[in-house]
């Protein structure tokens, strides 16, 4: 009976351990998990996918921060610009997307993304309509860019005259950012309609929407969940000089593929930018007690073409490139001398940097940066830094320039943020951690295997301990002759 016991238990402790390493090793709950997660991210009517996708619940915060110069006058004379940052003045952003419809069998999704702003006065420096900003007159400059050896260009140094423009405007925060009538702009409109009247770095996007987009539901493939395949009803972009710079890449930054690793890179198409960019993974953290991957730009993106010769195509006119870090966005932005980069120059080439003085880069406040759980492709947390510059530079036919040096000069920059409310979080750690139990069963059952592994080593131990301590009386044969 003792023999039988043994034998069992020994059988049973090897067929669990064979049983768990078979299972470790063909992924078979892993598979089941990501079989499970790959069939609910799906953009499908009545899924908590797609109302996720449709109404975010996590909050969404546009801090903005402008730089008051603090010397104009001496900066017409060539000398180096001096600015102060002042901010944040921060706005709750809502982006519902609505007239959200289901085309090509569930396989497409067309949307459209309407964003608010609702000013934040306890997260703010200050007020916006009261609080003064001395910057670069962006409309001006335009102008004169516009109509230089031109025709019109006797016409517009009149005007500028006559409205006693200058380099440098002061106008207050709510001006600068949603817009104010431009008296330059509003003569121009006269002759030219297109163009608009109203100036402002946000004039138009409180309450609107930049276009419909066409996402692919990820119906056919987990791969395409969310990824856009028409803007504004073309599949690429007009702007840049190749075709590779004019795709259309990846998802909108709000939402991605579950599955995803280090090893990829994550695509993602900002209207702002008017490009498509890729980020790289960067570090492994955790958010509201959920594991992450944090992805942050390439620094490919804004290489100069030194670097990365396929950014020769967003350089326009083709070969004039501004260097690393600065994107120059005047073709989408009605010829507006406009040059997007990061926050003071993050990154960017160290010239910008010593051009102006008050930017001082710092990692932790500047860089662009997604934290993705890596199972669902949930973003837990994110920040979307952006600067606004203006390329100025002396034009001897307006005595307005001056002196001024040829300067990427920058104007605001902006820190668009969500962090995932807790009953997201909770609701998250709770289907992760339904995940670690099923992912774990092998690990129990090898568990087991060992337990009995024990049970079986210590029993023939002890067996042997038993054998070798009985008597040569007790060993003897019960029958002697």
């Amino acid at each position: 009976m003792k023999s039988l016991c043994l034998v069992t238990v020994g059988v049973l402790a090897m067929t669990l351990l064979i049983a768990s390493i078979s299972l470790l090793v063909a992924h078979v709950f892993q598979t089941v998990v990501d079989l499970q997660v790959k069939q609910g991210t799906v953009l499908k009517n009545g899924t908590e996918t797609f109302e996720a996708w449709e109404d975010p619940p996590p909050p969404v915060y546009m801090q903005f921060y402008f730089f008051n110069v603090t010397n104009p006058l001496e900066v017409l004379q060539g000398a180096t610009p001096l600015v102060e940052e002042i901010g944040p003045y921060t706005y709750r952003e809502y982006r519902p997307r609505v007239h959200v419809q289901f085309l090509d069998n569930g396989t497409k999704v067309s949307a459209l993304n309407p964003k608010t702003y609702v000013f934040e006065p306890e997260k703010s420096v200050g007020d916006p309509e009261v609080d003064l900003i001395r910057t670069i007159n962006i409309p001006a400059v335009t102008a004169m860019e516009w109509t230089r050896s031109t025709p019109l260009q006797f016409a517009t140094e009149v005007l500028l005259l006559l409205y006693q423009e200058s380099l440098f405007t002061v106008r207050s925060v709510h001006e600068l950012l949603w817009g104010y009538r431009d008296r330059l702009l509003s003569t121009i409109h006269v002759l030219h309609p297109e163009i608009d009247p109203v100036f402002g770095l946000f004039s138009k996007m409180n309450g609107s929407d930049d276009g419909e987009y066409v996402f692919l539901s990820g119906e056919t493939s987990y791969l395409n969940f969310s990824r856009i395949v028409e803007w504004k009803g073309k599949e690429s972009l007009s702007w840049w000089t190749t075709e590779a710079c004019n795709m259309i890449n990846g998802t909108d930054g709000t939402s991605f593929h579950p599955l995803i690793s280090k090893d990829e890179n994550i695509y993602i198409f900002s209207s702002d930018f008017c490009r498509s960019l890729f980020l790289v993974y960067d570090s492994s953290g955790a958010v509201a007690g959920v594991p992450t991957f944090r992805f942050v730009p390439s620094s490919m993106v804004f290489a100069n073409t030194s670097v990365n010769p396929a950014n020769a195509g967003f350089c326009v006119p083709a070969g004039n490139c501004p260097g690393t870090g600065v994107l120059n966005v005047s073709v989408c932005r009605q010829g507006a001398p406009i040059f997007l980069s990061a926050p003071h120059f993050y990154q960017a080439d160290p010239k910008f940097v010593e051009d102006i003085e008050g930017m001082h880069p710092r990692k932790e406040y500047h860089e662009t940066f997604l934290d993705i759980n890596p199972l669902t492709g949930l973003v837990l947390q994110a920040a979307k830094r952006m600067q606004v510059n203006v390329h100025v530079r002396k034009l001897p036919e307006f005595f307005e320039t001056g002196n001024i040096r040829t300067l990427i000069f920058p104007v605001m920059y902006i820190n668009e943020s969500v962090l995932i409310d807790e009953a997201s979080a909770s609701k998250l750690r709770h289907v992760l951690l339904e995940a670690s139990v099923v992912t774990g069963i092998p690990f129990v059952i090898m568990a087991l295997g060992i337990v009995f592994g024990i049970v079986f080593i210590v029993l023939v131990c002890r067996s042997q301990r038993i054998s070798e301590e009985s008597t040569e009386e007790e060993r003897s044969p019960l029958i002697r002759t």
